[in-house]
């Protein structure tokens, strides 16, 4: 029921509206079931990418130095492949960020991706940086990284897709803040031309897709289309190879072209098939646990305000999700949101969504797409300082 302090909804009312809510927008799901405007060539990836803030000891960092891998800690394990990356850079006051991108389209329904991350800050090159410094801070969030194959079609009647919630992202180079501003200069010029010419609005603005096409964001796109069907076809080595020499040789005018046609969420095997995967108990050094990282997201839902995850069938997560996936709900969120719990002898999905940190993994990975990511009351949620 409304409380004291409640505010009915307002109607913003544009000629056109741009939706700019970064990857797998609510909004912008929506819209690309409405107007059927998903790519009929692949359908969009994802990962999640982790990251935390670090307070190292005065003149222990090195402003500017940047350190990319991938492998370890992911790979082949208990029976499914998983693919991704790390990143550790050095800024200004003796501060680092270090994090770790996990493709979402991993196999194995034990592997818990904020638990990878934990056991990547024990590797040398990194434990070497952090072993005598603070986190400060602690965030996760979904990365649209299907590229330019996975594209959806960004113009309907009224309104356009812009930025990672039409997935603009370079994944090559995991930078996506110069595609999405392009995308909103291209929008914001189309939009222009429309309203001088005295259009009245609500139509397809279908020049829009020409201008994208015409601009160096279709052809950096288009030069790391095949980045991430490589590497999950043939693997970090064979595809890291073959990414090397399309870049290097072809760039945009390459003759190959990979598709990934399976969507992540279909990609989890069944549990009794893989084997669980234990990892460390964090030591409160380098690795931690969910709750206590969590806290440093300074998350700020209202304990009482209604749940923003909804489930579109409450008994699938019991039912469907723990005899077939063990649940997976419990290890792929980095926030501890859900939990399966024991009540009068029967098994029960308990949702925790004050601890939401908004990464949207969930309305991805769902094995049975039962999960739906909802704003929450108030728009509040994590606040991350100098994230």
């Amino acid at each position: 029921n409304p409380k004291a302090d409640h505010v009915p909804g307002m109607a913003l009312l544009g000629r056109y509206t741009l939706f700019a809510e970064g990857a797998r927008g609510h909004i912008g799901k929506q819209l690309i079931t409405t107007f059927n405007l998903a790519s009929p060539v692949q359908p969009q990836h994802y990962a999640i990418g982790f990251k935390e803030l670090w307070q190292l000891p005065a003149g222990q960092g090195k402003a500017g130095q940047v350190l990319h891998g991938s492998g370890w800690p992911l790979g082949k394990q208990g029976g499914g492949n998983s693919h991704g990356g790390f990143y550790l850079y050095h800024m200004e006051g003796d501060q680092v960020a270090v994090g770790l991108i996990v493709d979402l389209n991993y196999q194995n329904p034990w592997l818990s991706p904020f638990d990878e991350f934990q056991r990547l800050k024990h590797h040398p090159l990194i434990a070497g940086v952090l072993q005598d410094g603070e986190r400060i801070s602690y965030g996760a969030r979904a990365i649209t990284k299907g590229g330019w194959h996975a594209l959806p079609r960004m113009h309907f009647p009224g309104g356009l897709l812009i930025g990672c919630d039409a997935g603009t992202l370079d994944f090559s180079r995991i930078k996506g803040i110069h595609t999405a501003m392009k995308s909103g200069m291209l929008a914001a010029k189309t939009v222009a031309m429309a309203l001088r010419g005295g259009d009245e609005g609500g139509r397809d603005l279908a020049q829009y897709g020409d201008e994208l096409h015409q601009s160096w964001l279709a052809r950096e796109l288009k030069a790391a289309r095949n980045f991430g069907a490589a590497l999950h076809r043939y693997g970090p080595w064979l595809g890291g190879a073959f990414n090397w020499l399309e870049q290097r040789l072809f760039g945009a005018s390459s003759p190959f072209k990979l598709l990934d046609k399976a969507h992540d969420y279909r990609q989890l095997r069944v549990a009794s098939r893989c084997e669980p995967i234990h990892y460390p108990k964090p030591d409160g050094r380098l690795s931690f646990d969910k709750l206590s990282s969590v806290y440093l997201a300074n998350t700020s839902h209202d304990e009482d305000q209604p749940c923003h995850l909804k489930l579109q069938d409450e008994r699938i997560p019991v039912e469907v999700n723990l005899p077939t996936w063990a649940e997976p709900a419990q290890r792929y969120c980095p926030a501890g949101v859900f939990e399966v719990l024991e009540m009068a002898g029967a098994a029960k999905l308990q949702i925790n969504a004050a601890n939401c940190i908004h990464c949207k993994t969930c309305d991805i990975k769902d094995p049975s797409q039962n999960i739906i990511w909802t704003p929450p009351q108030g728009g509040s949620g994590p606040n991350y300082p100098n994230m």
